[in-house]
């Protein structure tokens, strides 16, 4: 699943692609993908233009010029790109939007996980989702008061937490693995037996590697591409996702992998001690 990193690049693709374009025409191939009925979705969008793409967590928000945003969550394998109108479409096209450019932009999902949600600026955080969703991962956003607070009242185990969206937005599988990696803490152990100066480090590991991520236009995995059709390059830099087997970059000790919250998880025995009461 692409998590905040690769929607982050996504949205940025899109910003340059088609921010300021209007929306002629719209083919909805896949009726299930989307909240209201294909009728309802294509009189409320065709004629008015993109005016900007914001993004929350791993959410994207199109936001048109008629007071309404399009808020879109790709789920498993969704993805946007920008082709010229006309083009055949692939089995994987739901939506089509025909630009008053002679452009289209797809989304395209081979799973169909990926859903849209039409509503009216400002209701986005009546959707589940997005309605409870925690802070953002930056310096300003993510205090050290706002973790300790939360992760102090916490008894489960971290790498669940972690992956919780009301807790942190945008973190998922990979990014957990890695920032419990940097912080040394193992993925099971009790949330609330977490120090003080390991929160402190969790923070700021959790903020630098998003940002790295974001510059490395994300971790491509199975299918993951940006709005350009390109490929993230940040897989190049993980140290534990994906390595199971492998030797831990500190100690050499062969890196391990179980099940937490059903998630594979990789870390490192040695580095990474699980703390009991």
């Amino acid at each position: 699943m692409p998590e905040l990193p690769e929607v982050e690049t996504v949205r940025r693709g899109l910003t340059n692609l088609v921010e300021s374009a209007k929306v002629k025409t719209i083919d909805v191939l896949y009726p299930k993908m989307i909240n209201v009925s294909a009728k309802e979705f294509k009189d409320t969008l065709e004629g008015h233009t993109i005016n900007r793409i914001d993004r929350r967590g791993k959410y994207l928000l199109f936001r048109f010029d008629n007071e309404m945003t399009l808020v879109s969550h790709l789920r498993m394998e969704g993805k946007y790109d920008v082709e010229p109108d006309g083009t055949e479409p692939t089995k994987h096209t739901h939506i089509i939007f025909h630009m008053d450019d002679n452009r289209e932009l797809r989304y395209k999902d081979s799973r169909k996980f990926g859903r849209m949600y039409l509503v009216k600026n400002g209701d986005e955080k009546t959707l589940s989702g997005l309605g409870t969703i925690g802070p953002e991962p930056t310096d300003e956003t993510l205090t050290f008061d706002y973790m300790k607070s939360i992760m102090n009242k916490a008894r489960g185990k971290i790498k669940p937490f972690l992956l919780n969206q009301s807790n942190i937005a945008g973190l998922g599988n990979i990014y957990c693995d890695e920032v419990l990696w940097l912080t040394k803490i193992h993925p099971e152990t009790q949330t609330n037996l977490i120090t003080d100066e390991e929160i402190e480090e969790l923070r700021k590991n959790i903020i630098a590697e998003i940002k790295m991520a974001i510059k490395g236009h994300g971790t491509t995995v199975h299918s993951y591409s940006n709005a350009y059709g390109e490929a993230g390059s940040f897989q190049n830099h993980l140290h534990v996702y994906g390595r199971k087997g492998e030797p831990c970059e500190r100690c050499d000790t062969l890196l391990e992998k179980i099940k937490v919250a059903q998630r594979g998880t990789t870390f490192c025995p040695n580095c990474q001690r699980k703390v009991v009461e």
